[in-house]
C-alpha cells in the first residue's frame, strides 16, 4: 500500500514550490547525452569534512551525501531505519518513487567506528544537471551511532568498482558508460570556508588553480586512487616515507595520514607535542615560523605551508598529521586543485586558489 506522494508530502509541509524551482522537472532531460562538464557545490563542515546533494528517485527525493574517493558505493538511510542514526537524517522512501526497482540483495559496510546495513535497489540519480538511469544504490536499516552526528545523510563513493561492497557499478563509472559527461574525470576544488568548494564532473575547472596540472601516475593496480611518494621533507631532509612509500588519494579522510613512526618524526619537526587525546599540538603564536612540509611526487615537489597544515581552534592549535596508513586527505587536497581521471588512470594536481 502506496503512503502520501513526495508531492503531497511537500506542498502540507509548504516546501512543493521551494523543491520546484531546486529541482525543475524536465521529462526528456533524463535521457538525453551531455557534452558539458557538471558542478556539484560543497559545504564544509570543518568537523565532518565536505558534502553535497543529490535526488534520489521520481521525482527527486533530496540528500546530503559525502563524496568519497576512498570508496565505491552509494548509500542513503531509508524509511524502515531504526537506528538514532537516521531519525536525525532524511530518509529514503522506495513508495513515494515512481522509478524505484526492488533487489533481493543486501549490503553491509563496516567502518572503523561501527557498521551499516541494509538492502539495495536501484534508481534514477539526480546529480548536478546529470541523470544516472538504474544505478545501483544501498538504504540502510541498520547504522552506526557514530553517524548520528554527521552532517550528511549518507555516502557517494568515487573509487574504483572492485571496491564496491554492493557489487554493482560505481554512480560515477555509470556517469561515463550512459554518455553524461565529456571526459572520463571529475575534480575536486576544497576550499576552507564554509561555501565555496566543488565537485566538477567531467573534467576540471581552470578558475580554481594556477600553473598547470602536474599528472601522477595511479600506482600499480588498485581499487584505490593509490600513488607512489618519492619522499616527504623539511628543510631538504628526508623526514617521512624514506625510499618511497604509497598513498592513497581520500576525500573522505581530513587529514594527512601515515605510519606512527613517519607521523612522529614529521610532528617533532615542527615542535609538536601530543596531548591528552593524541593530536599533535603546536603554539598558535609560532605557527607563522613553521617549515614547509614537502611531498615530493613523480619528480615534483607539493609544499604544504603551515597555513594549511596547522588547524586552529578555540582549544588551540594542532597539525594536519596522524597515525594511519598513508592517506593524502583534505588537509593536502586544499593546497592542491585535485583531478581524478579514470580514463588515463592518473591522479593530477594543481596550486588551488
Amino acid at each position: 500500500m502506496r503512503g502520501k506522494s513526495a508531492r503531497q508530502a511537500l506542498e502540507e509541509r509548504g516546501l512543493f514550490e521551494e523543491y520546484r524551482r531546486k529541482f525543475p522537472h524536465n521529462s526528456a532531460a533524463k535521457f538525453l547525452p551531455q557534452n558539458e562538464q557538471s558542478s556539484v557545490p560543497l559545504t564544509f563542515d570543518p568537523y565532518a569534512t565536505y558534502y553535497g546533494e543529490i535526488g534520489i528517485g521520481s521525482p527527486p527525493q533530496i540528500f546530503k551525501v559525502l563524496f568519497d574517493t576512498g570508496s565505491a558505493d552509494l548509500w542513503i538511510p531509508s524509511l524502515s531505519c531504526t537506528s538514532s542514526a537516521c531519525d536525525t537524517h532524511s530518509k529514503y522512501n522506495s513508495s513515494a518513487s515512481s522509478t524505484f526497482q526492488a533487489s533481493s540483495n543486501t549490503f553491509h559496510i563496516s567502518y572503523y567506528s561501527g557498521f551499516i546495513s541494509g538492502s539495495t535497489g536501484y534508481e534514477l540519480i539526480k546529480i548536478s544537471g546529470l541523470y544516472v538511469d538504474h544505478q545501483i544504490f544501498g538504504f540502510t536499516d541498520t547504522e552506526a551511532g557514530f553517524l548520528e552526528f554527521q552532517p550528511w545523510d549518507g555516502i557517494l563513493g568515487l573509487a574504483f568498482p572492485g571496491l564496491s561492497n554492493e557489487g554493482g557499478t560505481p554512480l560515477f563509472s555509470n556517469l561515463w558508460n550512459q554518455g553524461k559527461i565529456p571526459q572520463n574525470m571529475f575534480s575536486m576544488y576544497l576550499s576552507s570556508s564554509v561555501e565555496g568548494s566543488v565537485l566538477v564532473l567531467g573534467g576540471v575547472d581552470s578558475t580554481h588553480y594556477t600553473g598547470t596540472m602536474k599528472w601522477i601516475p595511479l600506482y600499480q593496480t588498485s581499487n584505490f586512487w593509490d600513488i607512489q611518494i618519492q619522499s616527504i621533507t623539511i628543510h631538504g631532509n628526508t623526514v617521512a616515507c624514506s625510499g618511497s612509500c604509497v598513498a592513497t588519494v581520500d576525500s573522505g579522510t581530513s587529514l594527512i595520514i601515515g605510519p606512527e613512526r613517519d607521523i612522529n618524526n614529521i610532528n617533532g619537526w615542527l615542535g609538536a607535542t601530543s596531548n591528552a587525546v593524541g593530536d599533535a599540538t603546536v603554539s598558535c603564536r609560532v605557527t607563522d615560523l613553521l617549515p614547509d612540509v614537502v611531498f615530493n611526487i613523480n619528480g615534483y615537489s607539493f609544499a604544504l605551508p603551515p597555513s594549511v597544515y596547522v588547524m586552529k581552534s578555540a582549544s588551540g592549535c594542532t597539525t594536519g598529521f596522524a597515525s594511519g596508513s598513508w592517506i593524502l586527505g583534505e588537509v593536502f587536497m586544499r593546497q592542491f586543485y585535485t583531478a581524478f581521471d579514470v580514463g588515463q588512470n592518473r591522479v593530477g594536481f594543481a596550486q588551488a586558489v
